[in-house]
């Protein structure tokens, strides 16, 4: 054979090998990565070609689908009381990538869940029928909630101590996800809440840690009694007025001057929130055991699924001791957010035991067959049942004689916490306003644990308060738990 045509018909069948293996890569390395691309326009057609399955509050779908005409997409999503749960629910949308409960269990609800096919299905190729999504929502917490933020921009959660189930879920300014749904017009409603400076996309329940104030005072003093620092919450502690943290010279003042902040217990600082004594206290202690009873009750966890993933509250690292201080009072680099402080809350209300927080009961088939049950969560000792029981007694000291008046319900023991954290260069922004608390019926046992952060509110600086904002709210989330009014 010429050596010319030789050589040719070699570099062919090298050719060709070639393309055989580019084409067996691409069809079984390749093909999931192409075929799961936002941009490959069948996933939609598919995902949308007949109703998905529910998000399910307090029995009933909070969630639905219509049909569309004129477009190879069949069905969009449709919401009942979409503002009310959107920071439950998320959107599913045509357009963009679904979120909260929509994206998380997306699988589950279009039907490509693997748990939900049938042997037919297997043998015919064909989408399985969709799951779903039964939540803990209890919807009379949620609407409490939502309507006592009313025009405020801020975020709630409640819990119940002894299961961890998350109650509600609040965050305002809300937005109705139904605007989102469809591709034909969820370009221009995107553009309107994304420009829009309420950030009302953005979960402030969950997702938006910010400086807790003197709600974190909480935690310091959990670590000072399990530390032994102190014995008991009525003991004496080393507190002079004014206080000065070692390293600087500026004094750490108190809001009320008035208060009996000398040399006072952990109760009474709790009651009057004295910054000197818990300042103090967190120097004394240090920032290492302060951060590890912080991280305890979960705070630096970036990884808090509830199932959506929450945001990380942060204990700052590598602080002097003036710093240290100001950490004590739950200011300088100290951020949380309203989940994390229901959390605190809910830990000292069950005994020491915080019981893993989550929003999803269960995982159903359409007709009801339970795919994962999620009652039996998760628990952790925080703290030992003396230390959860002092602080349950100076946190009902807080509410019935102290800075938490705004939070007290007839018929219901509770214990609760102010905040009030600065914002801003020289704290020169309107401060945001906390409370944390539980409550506990009298008549019934029945448990509940909230937190509630109030971000903005129109009123004027001086009228900025955890007990005039924040508490309000957290009373009326606690008496549609526990059926007062």
């Amino acid at each position: 054979m010429n050596k010319t045509i030789r050589r040719a018909a070699v570099f062919s069948l090298l050719l060709v090998l070639a393309l055989l293996l580019r084409s067996t890569w691409v069809q079984f390395y390749d093909g999931k990565a192409l075929a799961d691309a936002p941009e490959n326009r069948r996933n939609a057609i598919g995902t949308y070609s007949r109703p998905l399955g529910d998000i399910v509050v307090g029995g009933k779908a909070v969630t639905g689908s219509g049909r569309v005409s004129k477009s190879d997409l069949a069905y969009k999503r449709t919401y009942t009381d979409g503002s009310l749960y959107a920071a439950v629910t998320g959107y599913a949308s045509q357009a963009y990538a679904p979120t909260q409960l929509e994206g998380v269990y997306a699988d589950l609800l279009n039907g490509t869940d693997t748990r939900l096919r049938t042997v037919m299905d297997t043998v015919t190729g064909r989408r399985a029928d969709p799951g779903n999504v039964i939540t803990t929502i209890d919807p009379a917490v949620q609407k409490a909630g939502y309507r006592a933020l009313g025009g405020n921009t801020g975020g709630a959660v409640a819990l119940d101590p002894k299961t961890g189930k998350i109650l509600a879920v609040v965050s305002t300014p809300s937005y109705d996800p139904s605007a989102l749904t469809s591709a034909n017009t969820a370009g221009s409603a995107w553009q309107k809440l994304t420009t829009d400076k309420a950030k009302p996309l953005v979960n402030r329940a969950m997702r938006q840690p910010l400086p807790p104030g003197s709600t974190f005072k909480l935690v310091v003093a959990a670590a000072a009694l399990e530390d032994g620092l102190y014995p008991d919450v009525d003991r004496p502690t080393d507190s002079p007025v004014p206080y000065t943290p070692p390293g600087t010279t500026r004094e750490l003042p108190n809001e009320n001057t008035a208060a009996p902040c000398e040399n006072a217990s952990i109760r009474v600082a709790l009651q009057y929130s004295c910054n000197n004594v818990f300042g103090k206290l967190a120097v004394d202690l240090g920032q290492d055991k302060v951060r590890a009873m912080a991280e305890k009750f979960g705070f630096d966890d970036d990884k808090l699924d509830v199932p959506v993933r929450a945001y990380q509250s942060v204990y700052p690292a590598h602080m002097d001791k003036a710093l240290t201080a100001l950490s004590g009072i739950g200011q300088y680099d100290v951020t949380a957010t309203p989940l994390q402080m229901a959390m605190v809350s809910s830990a000292i209300a069950n005994g020491g035991e915080l019981v893993a927080p989550h929003m999803v009961s269960q995982l159903t088939t359409g007709d009801g067959d339970v795919l994962q049950d999620f009652g039996d969560a998760d628990r952790q000792r925080i703290v030992s049942a003396r230390t959860a029981e002092q602080l349950q007694s100076a946190m009902q000291t807080v509410v019935r004689d102290g800075t938490g008046r705004n939070a007290l319900i007839d018929g219901v023991t509770v214990g609760g916490k102010t905040g009030t954290a600065q914002h801003g260069p020289n704290n020169s922004a309107t401060p945001y306003a906390w409370f944390t608390a539980y409550g506990k019926s009298d008549s019934t046992g029945k448990e509940v644990a909230v937190a509630v952060m109030v971000e903005q509110s129109g009123a004027a600086r001086s009228e900025v308060s955890g007990n005039g904002l924040a508490a309000p709210v957290a009373r009326a989330m606690m008496a549609a738990a526990l059926k007062r009014s």
